[in-house]
């Protein structure tokens, strides 16, 4: 768990969820930043345009976890939350599913995520009561810091930026694609956690995938930072993992086969492994030599000189690729596992060139002779 402090509370001012995550604080101080909109529209405004309306297809609710998933939710106990205050997870369990006990408060997990892919089903409570944002609320909080938005939006009116598949008060959904109020609807998320440099300042926000019933309505979105009612919080230097948190909004929204997976980063090359070539110099005059037409069996290139190099032209490519020599007779491509071979005959003409492509056999390819 990170050194972070969450208070998730609710009210009832104008309808809408109210959410205190403290991102960082200074003694007893919190930080406070003016953070504007990612869009330039204002928060919560009712202008702001709303998305338009699709009717989602067949979804797969209640498809088991992969098997390398981390399961927070499998239809029998909340033994993998807890209250936000780190109590006991007071929600009912019945049926294969939870429900929010309004009044009791947010639960979070136990344990803290960075990067993952996250998959949640819920539902809204049938018959719909109340408008626009008292009406099923809840929320999904990646890391405890960034909501996307669980409320019903079926046929039903409020701000953009706090509609159902919304990342709450910066991004509205792309789509609205809930389902009526009672029916089960999925949440399937990939989640980068925020990146820092070693001083702590930020060097890349968080960034959000979301398909809301199997539609796509978060497309890579950068929160510009944690999201709050009426204003973002500011990203706190350093952290990059949390709990995933379920906000009590007084509503008894119903929960079902939640789990995730942990993702890995993409790990680059270290100095040792990046096998740069180690270019030799041949003459001009030797490259004009190895130029032509090589072929067999349906497959035939183009050689042809640039300046201290070659260039491969294969048929199925728009556009040539670049081979550099690493020996008289050895062309590497430069970023791409593969090779050029040519071989000479006892005059020193060129006769085959031998491509290779990964792990691929090499392919001899005979001088074409026009």
């Amino acid at each position: 768990m990170s050194a972070r402090s969450f208070r998730l509370g609710r009210a009832a001012l104008g309808g809408a969820a109210v959410v205190a995550t403290t991102l960082g604080m200074a003694g007893d101080q919190p930080r406070v930043a003016s953070i504007p909109t990612p869009s330039g529209w204002r928060q919560h405004d009712m202008a702001r345009p709303k998305p338009p309306v699709v009717e989602p297809a067949g979804w797969s609710a209640g498809a088991p976890a992969p098997a390398d998933a981390v399961v927070l939710f499998d239809g029998r106990d909340l033994s993998a939350w807890q209250s936000s205050s780190g109590g006991a997870a007071e929600w009912s369990v019945a049926d294969g599913a939870f429900v929010v006990a309004p009044g009791k408060g947010a639960i979070r997990t136990k344990e803290s995520f960075g990067d993952v892919q996250i998959h949640l089903e819920w539902a809204s409570p049938d018959p719909p009561r109340g408008r626009s944002q008292d009406r099923g609320n809840s929320g999904l909080f990646v890391m405890g810091a960034f909501e996307l938005q669980i409320l019903d939006t079926y046929k039903a009116d409020t701000y953009a930026d706090g509609m159902a598949g919304a990342i709450y008060g910066q991004y509205p959904p792309l789509f609205n694609a809930t389902r009526p109020p009672g029916e089960w609807q999925t949440y399937d998320v990939a989640f980068r956690a925020p990146r820092f440099s070693p001083s702590g300042a930020l060097r890349e926000p968080a960034r959000i995938t979301a398909f809301l019933n199997g539609v796509l309505v978060q497309d890579n979105e950068t929160p510009v930072g944690g999201t709050s009612w009426l204003e973002a919080v500011a990203y706190e230097p350093g952290v990059t993992t949390g709990p995933i948190e379920l906000q009590d909004h007084g509503h008894p929204v119903r929960f079902r086969n939640i789990w995730l997976r942990k993702l890995p980063e993409r790990v680059p090359a270290a100095e040792a492994e990046r096998k740069e070539p180690k270019i030799v110099a041949v003459p001009a005059a030797d490259l004009d030599a190895l130029a032509g037409s090589y072929g067999k069996e349906g497959l035939r290139v183009e050689i042809t000189r640039q300046d201290d190099a070659l260039l491969l032209k294969l048929p199925f490519r728009k556009s040539p690729l670049r081979i550099v020599p690493v020996a008289p007779l050895h062309f590497v491509l430069p970023y791409t596992d593969g090779d050029v071979t040519f071989e000479k005959d006892a005059a020193g003409k060129p006769t085959l060139a031998r491509l290779r492509i990964a792990d691929g056999t090499p392919r001899p390819l005979g001088r074409v002779e026009e």
